[in-house]
């Protein structure tokens, strides 16, 4: 068992899910990293760990997505845990760093903003969600891994991504008081 699989367990476990649906999920993460020992890795079948950011701008209202490359969804910034991250935090704050381009992102806060689980070409992804924070100048840069990147206001976002970012958006206007 790795190191961020313990981080990843340690999360979960502490972590206050904000209803039911969410505590359920935590659940089922828990009960998913009990049963496999490789469960933060991409070869893991039926499913692994995965963490993501939404990356926002608080002061301008808006949100960074990405147009996913194999997807072809507007999505937050997310993917597969790697062996060099300490930490399920870390995965996602690489993760945004590296599919928006932007230097200094930092999380909102340490825990997880949401849970969400969906299917995708690869396996179930078991998705952690954070928020990140972008200065209000950022500026964008495509990864390879985008077809492209766009700020959305926060109104917008429901009009070109799906329930799931929509609730991860609602989830975090919350947790930020906006």
């Amino acid at each position: 068992m790795s190191d961020l699989h313990a981080d990843a367990v340690r999360v979960l476990k502490d972590w206050d899910a904000p209803d039911p649906a969410q505590e359920q999920l935590r659940l089922d993460y828990l009960d998913h990293l009990a049963q496999h020992d490789d469960g933060m890795w991409k070869p893991c079948r039926p499913g692994h760990i995965t963490a993501s950011a939404l990356v926002i701008d608080p002061v301008g209202g808006r949100v960074l997505l990405t147009l996913h490359r194999k997807l072809k969804m507007w999505l937050q910034m997310g993917g597969h845990c790697e062996p060099g991250d300490a930490t399920l935090a870390d995965s996602a704050l690489r993760e945004a760093t590296e599919e928006s381009g932007i230097a200094g992102l930092t999380l909102l806060r340490a825990e997880p903003v949401k849970l969400d689980r969906h299917e995708t070409p690869c396996a179930w992804h078991l998705d952690v969600q954070y928020a990140a924070i972008a200065e209000p100048d950022a500026v964008e840069e495509i990864s390879e891994e985008s077809l492209d990147l766009k700020w959305y206001g926060f109104d917008e976002v429901g009009a070109v991504a799906d329930g799931s970012v929509e609730a991860l958006l609602a989830r975090t206007r919350a947790v930020i008081g906006v």
